[in-house]
């Protein structure tokens, strides 16, 4: 069992982040703020797919006019995810100059590196300042694209200096993690409470990622948020994310996680987040949704009928969660299996909550159907699919018990 590194729990709008709490599955909307309708549907849409925090770009004006419009909407829909402002070069001047953005924000994104070259350290307390007025907590963010420069100067000049100099990403990564903790340090300094601070560092290459938070949370006890710059799109991005964080998650390091992907054009936003619930659910970390296991097919299963069913039956499932969740506590472990021919299909239904092993090429037309590890029933012909659903919605009435409805 991983040993999460012991942190302070940090309030969130009411979700709590830290060591003794679920790790935590967040997302970043991609809508233009000022256009609160279009982010308000976007937020609701993240939250139902599980985000449980839910970013915006908070970089002018009217974006920040527009936050407490989106938090009053997304109230109205019975939405009560915590939005999150994510705030570059000028967030000092819209907390201060948009009071009710800064009271209907759950908490603050700062980038210490994008606060201001000049004024920095003055600009960032201002941002604190503001956190303190309104109880709320802040994530200090990191990111190598955005580093603080004079810092990274200091840190590579005084590494030419030495007899063996550093690699110069290794400084790097110093210095990311210098900045994360000097800020988190000049937040206390200002008066934020240590368990109101989030710290986060953020690259695009997963070895560097793993590098990174493994000194900062060796050199801190703060909650980290985890996640890649830029995963990337599709494939890529899935399985950078999933690399990076794994090896992380599974050191007891992270306690808020996003993946970053690059949606393809017309494509879904929420996918970022079914990934992230992938994660922690395939690591045994947190369970969102019941588990669909289905044979990969092989020279036995020249049919594809039973890559249609798994897909039918997940579709089924992801379509009942909703209504599931609120009637049957606990339904989210339940795991399906949908196997396609009898090498290791009646195995792995007996392992299952409850499964169906379908027939291979050659083999007689039936399908045995398991439960709680034992052969229920054989099923056969056209309404097999419509059958099994059957069976599965029994079982998850039977098993998890109907919450009373009050009348």
């Amino acid at each position: 069992m991983t040993v999460r590194r012991s942190t302070p729990t940090v309030d969130v709008g009411g979700v709590p982040v830290g060591s003794a709490q679920p790790v935590v599955v967040q997302s970043m909307t991609n809508t233009d703020t000022a256009d609160a309708d279009a982010t308000a549907l976007q937020v609701a849409r993240l939250a139902h797919a599980g985000s449980e925090l839910v970013r915006v770009t908070v970089n002018n004006d009217a974006a920040a006019a527009a936050v407490p419009m989106i938090v009053a909407k997304l109230r109205d829909l019975g939405v009560g995810v915590p939005v999150i402002g994510d705030f570059h070069y000028n967030g000092h001047q819209l907390l201060v100059e948009h009071p009710d953005a800064a009271r209907a924000l759950a908490k603050y994104r700062i980038n210490p590196g994008n606060v201001g070259a000049k004024r920095r350290d003055e600009n960032f307390a201002t941002i604190v300042r503001v956190a303190i007025d309104n109880a709320k907590p802040v994530r200090i963010g990191v990111n190598w694209g955005s580093l603080d420069q004079a810092l990274l100067t200091e840190l590579m000049d005084a590494n030419a200096r030495l007899a063996e100099p550093r690699d110069s990403r290794d400084v790097m990564i110093e210095a990311m993690v210098q900045s994360a903790l000097r800020s988190a340090e000049l937040a206390e300094a200002t008066g934020l409470g240590h368990d109101r601070i989030i710290l986060s560092a953020k690259v695009s290459r997963v070895r560097d990622l793993v590098d990174v938070c493994r000194l900062l949370a060796a050199r801190c006890d703060y909650p980290l948020h985890l996640g890649l710059t830029e995963a990337g799109m599709a494939m890529k991005g899935v399985v950078a994310s999933t690399a990076g964080l794994a090896i992380l998650l599974e050191e007891g390091i992270g306690d808020t996680i996003r993946v970053s992907l690059t949606p393809a054009p017309g494509g879904e936003r929420e996918e970022e987040v079914r990934v992230a619930q992938q994660i922690l659910q395939s690591m045994g970390l947190r369970s969102f949704l019941p588990q669909v296991s289905a044979c990969p097919g092989c020279g036995r299963t020249t049919s594809t009928f039973f890559q249609e069913m798994a897909e039918q039956i997940q579709g089924h499932i992801r379509a009942r969660m909703p209504a599931w969740r609120e009637d049957y506590p606990g339904v989210e472990n339940l795991t399906v299996a949908v196997m396609g021919c009898v090498v290791n299909g009646p195995g792995e239904s007996k392992h299952a909550d409850i499964g169906i092993s379908l027939p291979g090429t050659f083999e007689e037309p039936v399908a045995p159907v398991f439960v709680d590890g034992r052969l229920d029933r054989t099923l056969r012909g056209e309404g097999l699919v419509d059958e099994f659903i059957g069976l599965l919605e029994a079982y998850v009435d039977r098993r998890y018990g109907r919450v009373a409805t009050p009348a």
